[in-house]
Formats: C-alpha cells, sequence, structure tokens
C-alpha cells in the first residue's frame, strides 16, 4: 500500500520540480544565437583566389558558380545541329554537363551570349526550355 501511494505521488512531484527550473529569457537567448553566428562565421575557411581550372572564382549572392570544362560526349555533332537550327551559332560546340549515361545533359554558348541547354536520352535529343 505504502508502494502504491509512493508511485502516485512521486511523478507529479517531479514534474513540479522541473517547473522551477530556470531557463534562459529573451535577452540571454539572442545573446547567445549572435555569439553562436559570430563563432560560426570566424570558423569558415578562407577560399583561395583562384579556382581548380586557374581562372577567378565567380561569386554571385554568395554562391559560387562552378565551372564545367568542356567535355564532348556522344550526341555533342546532334545537339550542335540541333542549336544551328535554332539560330545559336559559334563557340567551342556542344559539351557534356552531367555524367556520360543512358541520359546526357548538353550545354552549349551561343556566339550571342545565350546558352543552349539540351537533354539527349539514349541518342534522342530534345531540347531544354
Amino acid at each position: 500500500m505504502k508502494r502504491l501511494l509512493l508511485f502516485a505521488i512521486l511523478p507529479p512531484l517531479l514534474l513540479g520540480a522541473c517547473s522551477h527550473i530556470p531557463f534562459l529569457g529573451d535577452k540571454e537567448r539572442e545573446q547567445a544565437a549572435e555569439a553562436a553566428r559570430r563563432a560560426a562565421s570566424e570558423r569558415k575557411p578562407a577560399r583561395p583566389e583562384l579556382a581548380s581550372d586557374g581562372s577567378k572564382r565567380l561569386v554571385i549572392d554568395g554562391v559560387e558558380i562552378e565551372r564545367v570544362e568542356f567535355r564532348a560526349g556522344v550526341s555533342s555533332a546532334t545537339v550542335e545541329n540541333m542549336a544551328k537550327q535554332g539560330g545559336c551559332v559559334g563557340g567551342p560546340g556542344a559539351g557534356l554537363v552531367s555524367q556520360p549515361g543512358p541520359v546526357e545533359i548538353y550545354r552549349m554558348v551561343c556566339g550571342d551570349g545565350r546558352t543552349y541547354l539540351a537533354k539527349c536520352e539514349l541518342r534522342q535529343c530534345k531540347p531544354l526550355r
């Protein structure tokens, strides 16, 4: 009987004790968050000035633009002909952007600055956009 009484009284007592633990106020919480932000910004490693290909790094709105080296693919000639029909001429040609496989993405830079993208699935190519 005494054990039953102990199990009936003990949980409310423990919960009541937990409610008296002091928590951080709004001001302390803001100070801790600011300290964490400062520490995170100080830990970032310095980025080198040049990319792996020797060109200057390009960062827009804090996001680094990755430069992909030109790689010819199985359907490069097909995509170049498609781009020519669409009025896109010039540049080094259609380069493979994705990994070689059954589905490949090709990119060609036009002479006027536009970019022509095509998706080839089992050598059946369609323009993107």
